[in-house]
């Protein structure tokens, strides 16, 4: 309740507005985007606080150590392993069939700079698991963060894409050249 009402109070001290609805459903995966620079993390994570919500967040193997593992995980990251001969998938449609509930978080641009060509593996992971994909965003143009439309993927990735991609059309990343859906 505290990180609640304080996150809610940093957001409107700086003039950012939390809209949408909270989903109802227990289990989905959430697209985030724009992604253009590393604060579009903790804005997310002030939205998630302000919102009651705690997705997981895919992270590497690697990157989870002695001293950053308490920290990674306590910030809902999970530990993914990216090797060749490695299946992603699978390995998140696991997660999703053990929990009761899951929100999983993932920037479709899986990366900060300039990409046209969003990863697919949210919609995968969508697809195998039998989840809804939920279309949040970060405008930094407008100073909203929301999670406004879930979206059930059909299996036409093509298809899906175009739609889910339109969402975004007129949002505003921390840095509005490296944000693309063309």
């Amino acid at each position: 309740m505290i990180a609640k009402n304080l996150a809610k109070f940093i957001l409107w001290v700086f003039g950012w507005k939390v809209l949408g609805k909270i989903p109802t459903e227990k289990k989905y995966v959430t697209l985030i985007a724009p992604h253009t620079a590393n604060i579009d993390f903790f804005m997310g994570k002030l939205a998630n606080w302000a919102m009651g919500l705690e997705p997981k967040l895919l992270v590497k193997k690697e990157i989870f150590t002695f001293l950053t593992t308490p920290i990674i995980r306590m910030w809902g990251g999970m530990p993914i392993d990216r090797s060749k001969g490695s299946n992603v998938v699978s390995q998140v449609v696991k997660m999703f069939e053990e929990n009761e509930t899951f929100i999983l978080g993932i920037a479709p641009e899986g990366t900060r700079k300039r990409n046209p060509e969003w990863k697919t593996g949210f919609y995968r992971i969508a697809v195998a698991a039998n989840v809804p994909i939920c279309c949040a965003f970060i405008d930094f143009g407008k100073k909203e963060l929301s999670m406004e439309r879930m979206f059930m993927p059909t299996g036409d990735t093509e298809k899906d894409m175009i739609e889910i991609k339109s969402f975004y059309k007129d949002k505003v990343g921390y840095h509005p050249e490296k944000f693309a859906i063309e």
